[in-house]
């Protein structure tokens, strides 16, 4: 039994853990040369709703990405506008830690493999081909998934952003993103907003050491900095172009908003450089993420692809898909909790198994019912759906799932006989 997993972020890195705990021999492939993608530039978790939903993945028994992120953190139960008990962790060595735990699990990696091509049998997936070391390889397997993300290729950000920003997927090195559902012959989707396709990534990462020495010793402390814009610099209507629709709000627009992840984390999706460094503390400010981040960012949420409340891509019987490539979901929880349960589905699929459909009555299964249902719909493509702000958020606390309390939420798991449902 053996399953893929094309794209190392973290859906790929949660669906790999997943598959191999359920019994399948599993290979992950990614094209560059380290996991995690835009992880490698994040480091929000527990914020708002993700700790509800973190919490009951733990319960459904499918948590153990979520705890090696954990040890990894910085800052806990910290607030910053409109956001309440997150914690961040450590950009700068999360990604090894999660490669040592992956290779330590069992699960085989393939650096530097860019897959290109699927070879099919009627709407069967049967080997993938990717290019490594600018030589062909084909990868054979029984079920695949699909966790390549919505970022890239550097086309899209020419065509509906501002040029490649030289961001963290250094499309240019490794190559672009290649949609295997495409590939397959799928109808994928894109998304939009206010009349652009796509989505504008919602941070940059500024290289700690050029704030000034007060700032940095503030970021350090408390994990989070929030420095008034004179009204000159503002940038109305910025924030709507956003993918973290949980981060447009007025304080956002007002306000430089800093997290420590190891770095500085500037929650705008870019900002002139001429004009951040007018800001008292980033006279000297140098981004990290995008290279480019005074003129803009990376342009997300292109070719993802339609699927079932099992995350079963529609019209291929062995492809599933995690993360970015199953909707308008927006986050790192967000993505270990759809790749979770993408690995384990693929696992039922090679048993020939019935597919495991969370209810709706628990967060992770009502939002992945809900964000499909939105696709639908060419409102709801303008939307972006996170456990920590904006539409699903509002959400959750309607139909009173937001709890935090972890034994209220193990509680409500075992009342619903959800308890260790995504455990080995």
């Amino acid at each position: 039994m053996k399953v893929i997993v094309i794209g190392g972020g973290w859906a790929g890195c949660a669906a790999a853990v997943s598959a191999k705990k359920h019994g399948a021999d599993v290979l992950l492939l990614e094209r560059t040369d380290m996991l995690l993608g835009t992880g490698l530039v994040g480091g929000i978790m527990r914020n708002n709703g993700r700790l509800t939903a973190t919490e009951e993945l733990k319960a459904m028994g499918g948590g153990d990405v979520f705890a090696v992120v954990e040890s990894n953190f910085l800052h806990k139960e910290i607030t910053f506008p409109g956001h309440n008990h997150a914690s961040l962790y450590d950009v700068s060595t999360m990604e090894p830690k999660i490669k040592r735990f992956l290779l330590a699990s069992g699960i085989s990696i393939e650096m530097g493999c860019r897959v290109t091509d699927v070879e099919m049998e009627k709407a069967q997936i049967t080997a993938v081909l990717a290019k490594k070391a600018k030589k062909t390889v084909r990868f054979d397997a029984d079920v695949f998934i699909e966790t390549t993300g919505t970022a890239g290729p550097p086309a899209n950000c020419v065509k509906h952003g501002n040029g490649c920003a030289m961001c963290i997927l250094r499309c240019h090195s490794f190559g672009g993103r290649v949609s295997i559902a495409a590939r397959a012959g799928v109808a994928e989707i894109n998304g939009h907003k206010g009349g652009q396709t796509g989505a504008v990534s919602g941070s940059c990462k500024l290289h700690k050491d050029s704030l000034a020495p007060d700032l940095q010793k503030e970021l350090n402390k408390k994990g989070v900095a929030v420095i008034p814009l004179d009204e000159h610099l503002r940038m109305t209507g910025k924030l709507s172009l956003k993918a973290c629709q949980q981060y447009a709000i007025a304080d956002f627009e007002k306000n430089v908003i800093l997290l420590d992840t190891g770095h500085a984390k500037l929650m705008t999706p870019f900002f002139p450089l001429d004009d951040l460094r007018k800001i008292p503390g980033l006279e000297n400010a140098r981004f990290e993420d995008p290279y480019a981040g005074g003129i803009g960012n990376s342009v997300r949420y292109m070719g993802m692809s339609p699927r079932d409340d099992a995350l079963k891509v529609d019209g291929v019987d062995n492809l599933f898909c995690a993360g970015e490539k199953a909707g308008l979901m927006v986050g790192h929880t967000e993505a270990i909790c759809t790749g979770t349960l993408a690995g384990v589905n693929a696992v039922k699929q090679a048993c020939g198994e019935k597919h495991l459909v969370l209810p709706k009555d628990s967060v992770l299964g009502d939002a992945i019912a809900f964000v499909r249902q939105q696709m639908q719909t060419p409102e709801g493509l303008g939307l972006k759906f996170t456990f920590s702000g904006s539409v699903l958020f509002d959400r959750m606390k309607q139909k009173q799932m937001y709890v935090t309390d972890p034994d209220v939420i193990a509680g409500r798991v075992k009342k619903a006989g959800l308890e260790n449902i995504l455990a080995s």
